[in-house]
Order: C-alpha cells, then sequence, then structure tokens
C-alpha cells in the first residue's frame, strides 16, 4: 500500500470543537511502533481525552489511547503511552510560545492516514466559558429549527 493516495480519517475529536475555539490547525506526523499503525488502521483508537503539551523542546501527545493490537505479541505499546509529534523547531517553538500564555492549549483534533503515514491535526485552542458553550447549543437548535421549518413550508408548495 506504499502508493496509496489521498486521506483517510480515521478518528476526529468531535469534544475538541465543543469545548474550545479552535484559533489555528496543524498537521504533525506521529512516532509510532509496528502494532500501534495496525490497531489504527483497525479503527481502534481513542483521542477523546488527549492534550498535547512541549517537552524538552519536543511536542508529545498524553491521553491518546490506541488499542493493542489483537494479532500482536510481546511487540504491543502500552496503550495509554505518551507518544511525540514530528514538528519543525521553529513551529513547536512558536505553539509553545502561545501555549504560555493563559488559556490556550494544544488539542489533537483528528487522526489520519496520509499517503500511507499516520499524521495528527493538532488545533491551538482557547478554552470556552460555560456560557459560551450555552450560546453555541442554543444556536444550533435555533438553525435546527428554521431549517425543519424551511423544509416544511418547501414540502407544502412543490407537493411532495
Amino acid at each position: 500500500m506504499p502508493g496509496q493516495k489521498g486521506i483517510k480519517v480515521v478518528a476526529s475529536n468531535r469534544k475538541a470543537y465543543h469545548d474550545y475555539y479552535i484559533l489555528e490547525k496543524y498537521e504533525a506526523g506521529i512516532e509510532l511502533a509496528g502494532t500501534e499503525v495496525k490497531s489504527i488502521r483497525a479503527g481502534r483508537v481513542n483521542l477523546k481525552d488527549a492534550f498535547c503539551q512541549v517537552k524538552n523542546g519536543e511536542l508529545y501527545v498524553y491521553g491518546m489511547h490506541i488499542s493493542p493490537y489483537e494479532q500482536g505479541n510481546i511487540f504491543n505499546k502500552d496503550p495509554m503511552r505518551d507518544r511525540r509529534l514530528l514538528m519543525h523547531r521553529q513551529e513547536i517553538r512558536r505553539l509553545y510560545a502561545h501555549v504560555k500564555q493563559d488559556g490556550y492549549a494544544l488539542i489533537p483534533l483528528s487522526l489520519y492516514f496520509k499517503n500511507s503515514r499516520v499524521k495528527v491535526e493538532v488545533g491551538l485552542a482557547k478554552g470556552k466559558k460555560l456560557y459560551d458553550k450555552r450560546e453555541a447549543m442554543a444556536e444550533r437548535a435555533a438553525k435546527r429549527d428554521m431549517d425543519r421549518e424551511m423544509k416544511s413550508r418547501n414540502r407544502g408548495r412543490y407537493g411532495e
């Protein structure tokens, strides 16, 4: 499969869009073991409580759960281990400068295959307050109601 082209999303962190404002998005490679890649291909990964931090000038992802590969043996790794993300040094420094500011965080948004390589989409995020979350939920509900009303009005007009 080395010649396979395109992007295949394996996992996405929808909770991050609810809890944070995503300001910028970055693509990073990830350092994995062979059995972890096989497990990701099977879709056995969870990004729900994952976050990223800069440690010793390197970017790491914490809390990302990759289930052990079922056909694996002694080579299976710990499912919750810290994994290093691969980015350019200047990008990591710039992200670290943002994260040092109050209220900013690095959150993995999605995990995907790009030309047979595993990539992580990392978002520079600012936390939402509770009232912001309620406001966003109210806006979604209002939009859903308007769409439903428009659909019902159009249905009567065209005899469907």
